[in-house]
């Protein structure tokens, strides 16, 4: 008896310390690769291919992948998205892949990751490739959630080698620069601990986004952000070619163009240091990105007004990737807030419809809008997560049949459903 309780022990022990590995790290024994096969995503003049056939994309924006992939607990519910948005029809999510310096931080100070989260980032991508979803990651935010360039800023000065503690330094600060480069060659060079392969010869990786929502303020002429989207694109493609890449532009156009009298929701966007003609005419942009929100650029006005707007505002884009750019224009980012005075839901059904409508229109005369993705898709139990415009989509039958006919017509206009349970599915409708 003695010595069986002394093997006991030891036994109990060791089976539990195998438990806490698979709880913790089980996704280095489950099989990614048995997903459907992906392809890189290429570009051909204003169209997005796959295997010789056109691409168009209904999307949706997830930004909180990486973050709820941390931690066991909440790590389920990016399996829970990935498959809500298969099931819908959806082929790209829009998240993000930076975090400095803050809570759950990617990168804690310049050049120095915490493997843990880092492994948050490969299981998303793995999660990804094995549900058949594209992602378009970005790779830092203008905003301060999430650290952004303000962190970037914080940190030289706090190093003592920054130029200016001005938000704006991080796109004219050598400093600065140099550690934005080795963070992205950080990501890219990243091998994926469950998959093995490194992120810029994955396929499940869509396109990478340089910034969420560039502004430069301190120079609104544009001088400034248009030399560090060049030298950053060009410092990308250095290092992966086999990856689209965007700016992730708010889609305003700049003082020197005519169109900011006539399209531009108002005088002061023509002066936030962006301009989306020039910005994306950079020969290593690959397409171009436009957000749509007539709720913070008109908030006084009726939905109707806002909805003859929106029209305005992405036929104009459309136009521009057909005649300026060459190159397809993506709407990254278009929502409806539920802060609204006399909100409905079926008013933010109403402007999915417009903006899904003209991308629909847009691909049956085979014009450059190329895409869209909803601000933003949640799963239940995220309310803290939740800003004035999620959704969980499934809640509501009307949304989820609204997303799910907007796939089905896109797959259409390609001629071919892509997915099999999409074919099985469309027929319903």
């Amino acid at each position: 008896m003695v010595a069986g309780k002394g093997l006991f022990y030891p036994i109990l022990g060791f089976a539990s310390f195998v438990a806490f590995i698979y709880f913790s790290f089980g996704d280095l024994w489950i099989n990614y690769r048995y997903g459907p096969q992906l392809r890189f995503v290429q570009r051909n003049g204003t169209h997005f291919m796959v295997d010789g056939t056109v691409f168009y994309i209904n999307g949706w924006n997830s930004y909180w992948l990486m973050d709820h992939a941390v931690d066991y607990y909440s790590r389920p519910r990016v399996r829970e998205m990935l498959k809500a948005g298969v099931k819908m029809g959806l082929t790209v999510c829009r998240t993000w892949a930076f975090n400095d310096g803050a809570y759950n931080a990617l990168q804690i100070s310049p050049g120095r990751y915490d493997e843990r989260v880092f492994r948050a980032l490969d299981h998303v991508i793995a999660e990804a490739r094995k549900q058949g979803i594209r992602l378009l990651l970005s790779l830092v935010n203008n905003l301060q959630p999430y650290g952004g360039k303000t962190q970037y800023v914080k940190w030289a000065w706090e190093e003592g080698v920054g130029l200016s503690s001005c938000n704006d330094s991080f796109f004219y600060d050598p400093s600065i620069r140099h550690y934005f480069k080795n963070h992205v060659k950080a990501l890219l060079t990243r091998r994926n601990a469950i998959t093995g392969i490194q992120y810029r010869d994955d396929p499940t990786i869509f396109a990478w986004e340089l910034i969420n929502e560039p502004r430069c303020i301190s120079d609104p002429s544009g001088n400034t952000l248009q030399d560090w989207i060049e030298e950053m694109s060009v410092f990308v493609k250095s290092i992966d070619k086999n990856h689209l890449l965007t700016i992730g532009l708010e889609g305003f156009y700049g003082p020197n163009s005519p169109k900011r009298l006539t399209i531009n929701p108002g005088d002061w966007a023509a002066n936030l240091g962006s301009d989306f003609i020039r910005n994306s005419k950079i020969s290593t942009i690959d397409f171009a990105s436009v957000h749509i929100y007539p709720d913070q650029w008109f908030p006084e006005q009726e939905l109707e007004e806002k909805l003859k707007y929106v029209s305005k505002w992405m036929l104009s884009h459309i136009e521009d990737g057909d005649k300026e750019l060459g190159k397809p224009i993506m709407f990254t980012e278009f929502g409806l807030s539920n802060l609204n005075k006399g909100f409905q839901p079926s008013q933010r059904e109403r402007f999915y419809k417009t903006a899904y409508d003209v991308i629909y229109e847009s691909a049956q005369k085979n014009d450059s809008g190329a895409g869209s993705f909803v601000w933003q898709f949640l799963v239940g139990g995220m309310e803290k997560y939740n800003d004035d415009y999620g959704i969980v989509p499934w809640e509501s039958p009307s949304m989820y049949k609204l997303i799910t006919e907007h796939s089905c017509r896109l797959a259409s206009t390609q001629g071919v459903l892509q997915m099999e349970h999409l074919k099985e599915l469309c027929l319903q409708l």
